[in-house]
């Protein structure tokens, strides 16, 4: 199972919002570049980066900072990126860059087509990320929640060839209560997709509880919170999850 630790960038910054609260911003690191660097010789095969002012502005903001995360990660691991990505154009310019694999959310409730042509001209290189509050899905940086369930949206995208879904429980996320393990589980054992849980792992335990459900088509665990202020040690959580 594999592990992803997480870069949320806001204004240049790795940091770590509660439950999607800009207004609840912890800075860990200014360097986000040093910070992969860190997660990369802890052994990660994957890092995760989320741009937030670009969820919010949709489009691109933190363009500098990815550059200095994949300039540090370069032929070490792998790469996904999410937040402000609504167009071709900015897929076509952060794959041809060297992303391993974009992650579209909002656009992917707003124009579900829009994820199957990128995915027929990125074969592997599109994830979808589907935010749910209360199992409805939830988008522009989480500001909005929709009338949409996370397994419906979901389900739009079993035949396309989307690499992965990303799917976070707001109400978890940064809070450092656990994952939604049998939500996750739920959406999981209903498509095809692969599915990356993300929201409240706080734990080496919580882990080793997402690992049992590999079984049933959960890929792997996102972390941040966790990773930077040490509840979690990296290295050890790699060695305990391959």
């Amino acid at each position: 199972m594999n592990l992803y630790p997480a870069i949320d960038l806001k204004d240049g910054a790795c940091v770590r919002l509660l439950r999607g609260d800009m207004d609840k911003a912890t800075v860990f690191n200014d360097n986000p570049g040093a910070q992969a660097g860190e997660f990369v010789a802890a052994g990660c095969h994957w890092v995760h980066i989320v741009d937030l002012n670009g969820a919010f502005a949709g489009e691109p903001v933190n363009g500098a900072a990815v550059d200095s995360i994949l300039a540090a990660v370069s032929g070490k691991a792998q790469t996904q990126l999410g937040g402000g990505i609504r167009t071709m154009e900015t897929v076509d310019y952060w794959l041809n860059k060297g992303i391993t694999r974009v992650i579209l959310g909002t656009v992917a409730l707003r124009n579900p087509d829009f994820v199957k042509e990128a995915c027929a001209k990125w074969p592997g290189r599109v994830a979808v990320g589907i935010d749910a509050r209360d199992g409805y899905v939830a988008v522009e940086g989480w500001a909005e929640t929709s009338e949409v369930t996370a397994l419906e949206l979901a389900k739009k995208f079993e035949d396309c060839g989307v690499a992965a879904i990303i799917f976070t429980d707001i109400d978890r996320d940064g809070a450092m209560g656990g994952p939604n393990i049998e939500s996750t589980v739920a959406l999981a054992s209903e498509i095809s997709t692969p599915v990356i849980v993300s929201g409240g792992v706080s734990s080496l335990d919580d882990l080793i509880a997402v690992k049992k459900h590999t079984s049933s088509g959960i890929d792997g665990a996102i972390s941040g919170r966790a990773l930077y202020d040490g509840r979690i040690d990296l290295a050890e959580a790699i060695a305990a999850l391959s």
